[in-house]
């Protein structure tokens, strides 16, 4: 596994390779979650890069910037046993210089959700992704649904700016109890991450509704929020798959969304029906 911190050099490295590249762009403190994404990377492409990338620009004041989980040592070695070719190991200001140039998310989906309490966290998002993939220029970047307004959003960005690289998104992995893979569980003491279950029961009973016949967007949602209590919740929403509203849930079509906080920690997750 070769490693690269440059983001010049890895331009040059990666500029005469003829084969398909997959990437997989992450933050570091990584998890099964993760490792999903570089098997399917594997699995789809002749090399595959990996980004170890604790991006700033996406945290707003007052966040857990500071005391984000970082294992640099060991991701390495997660990602030489994964079978990684390349590593991408920037730093800060390797990325960034001054009087930057950022990339805005839309005013409407990127400031519902999670960006109505986090204003501005996805432009930080947008810029990073936009400069990892320039510098990578792969032939498929990989994303988890977990995540499901970002990868929304970065794959509108890379539609609407005539990208060449393919989003593919891959299933949220989650532990034996349901609780879906984050960095930030590790933020979680015993008794949170019990009150931490309450996210993944809910949405095992709005999909056991929708089973049952029942498609109302607001019965589910009321449901839910009965589960959910009593954490403090941002949000729970039924959308399609273009992020907007619907009144009944439509099989093939519908994302059922939720993010709460248990403790100090932001938790979220969902569901693709």
């Amino acid at each position: 596994m070769k490693i690269i911190s440059s983001p010049r050099e890895l331009k040059e490295y990666l500029k005469n390779i003829n084969n398909t590249v997959g990437f997989v762009p992450t933050m570091g403190a990584l998890h099964e979650g993760h490792i999903s994404l570089i098997k399917k990377a594997k699995e789809q492409n002749e090399i595959v890069v990996v980004s170890l990338f604790l991006n700033p620009t996406q945290f707003l004041k007052g966040e857990d910037l500071e005391k984000y989980p970082k294992k640099d040592e060991a991701d390495k070695k997660i990602c030489q046993l994964s079978g990684v070719d390349v590593l991408f190991f920037p730093q800060a200001s390797d990325m960034y210089g001054v009087d930057e140039v950022s990339i805005l998310a839309p005013k409407v989906r990127g400031y519902v959700l999670e960006g109505e309490s986090r204003a501005g966290h996805f432009n930080g998002v947008l810029t990073v992704v936009m400069k990892l993939l320039n510098i990578v220029n792969p032939t498929r970047a990989y994303f988890g649904k977990k995540d499901a307004q970002q990868l929304n959003l970065i794959s509108l960005m890379v539609k609407q700016l005539f990208m060449s690289v393919e989003i593919v998104p891959v299933d949220t992995v989650r532990e034996k109890d349901g609780l879906a893979l984050s960095s930030r569980n590790a933020y979680l003491s015993k008794e949170e991450r019990v009150q931490a279950l309450k996210v993944a029961s809910s949405l095992r009973t709005a999909s056991a509704m929708v089973s049952k016949g029942v498609l109302n967007s607001y019965e589910i949602i009321t449901a839910m929020r009965e589960m959910l209590a009593p954490l403090e919740i941002f949000y729970v929403e039924v959308l399609d798959r273009e992020f907007s509203p619907l009144s009944h849930v439509e099989i093939g079509n519908t994302i059922i969304l939720v993010e709460v906080k248990v403790a100090t920690t932001r938790l979220l997750d969902n569901i693709w029906l």
